[in-house]
């Protein structure tokens, strides 16, 4: 079994510890990447970690785990409320996919309220801050199961 989970990360994402950190903290996506990088090798995972400002891009990274990750774990950051051809991939890849937001977008203004992506997710993981990655992938590790 391919024991490998794809981290991607959309727009603006790159930014985390300095955009709006009473929403979103002071971690980086730096250091967000190594815990995660650390949690998924305590579990016998490797992590594909990705961050891209661009729509297609990201689109692509969905096309390339097809063949290469047993899960997704995407914050879709700002496509998750726009993006068909997001979702159109994601429906396109079987193993479990977890939606991520670092912020709780239920408690926020409404348009942050209606995510495309959750349609295909297989779980959802909201407002947990930072660590929600390192949660998130302890799901994905249980939802796979062992090799």
């Amino acid at each position: 079994m391919n024991k490998t989970i794809f981290v991607l990360n959309g727009p603006n994402l790159n930014l985390l510890g300095q955009r709006e950190p009473a929403i979103y903290g002071t971690t980086t996506l730096a250091d967000i990447k190594e815990k995660c990088l650390a949690k998924a090798k305590g579990l016998g995972f490797d992590i594909d970690f990705r961050q891209t400002n661009f729509e297609g891009e990201l689109v692509e990274s969905v096309h390339q785990a097809r063949s290469h990750a047993c899960g997704i774990i995407i914050n879709p950051a700002g496509y998750t409320f726009t993006s068909i051809a997001l979702l159109d991939a994601l429906k396109t890849f079987d193993p479990p996919k977890i939606e991520l937001h670092i912020s709780n977008v239920h408690a926020r203004e409404s348009i942050y309220h209606n995510s495309l992506i959750s349609r295909v997710a297989t779980a959802i993981m909201i407002g947990f801050g930072a660590p929600g990655y390192e949660l998130a992938i302890e799901a994905m590790a249980d939802m796979v199961g062992p090799s």
